[in-house]
């Protein structure tokens, strides 16, 4: 990840929501390493410290808001590959706003406006 990543200084996803996933992921193609997994029976896991009614993953390593970093980066489960900074469904901004971070502000402007009246035709 490059330096200006929001994400490096935000890490409020880690320490908001419960990882969970697929138990195959464990020894799977990501190979999220087995130590850092509480089982969730049947046949799924889930990052240790984020099944908490204050989660924090246990791979989450700095301070949220100031510095953080993941560390199994390469390694991290599905729900990790697939959670979008200021995604359209707002998880990352209401992850945010639990640490007092303020919202992203690109994803008001991702948000395309629709169903906008025409102009009026020009009489000549």
């Amino acid at each position: 990840m490059s330096s200006d990543n929001v994400c490096m200084s935000c890490g409020a996803c880690c320490g908001f929501f419960r990882v969970s996933f697929y138990w195959g992921e464990v020894e799977g193609e990501y190979q999220v390493p087995k130590e850092l997994v509480e089982p969730l029976p049947p046949f799924r896991g889930c990052m240790q410290g984020t099944n908490q009614t204050q989660p924090r993953c246990v791979a989450l390593t700095g301070t949220i808001g100031e510095a953080v970093s993941c560390s199994i980066y390469l390694n991290r489960p599905s729900p990790c590959r697939e959670f979008d900074a200021g995604d359209a469904e707002g998880a990352c901004n209401r992850a945010r706003a639990a640490y007092g971070l303020p919202p992203l502000p690109w994803l008001a402007q991702a948000i395309p406006v629709v169903n906008q009246p025409a102009s009026p035709a020009v009489a000549g």
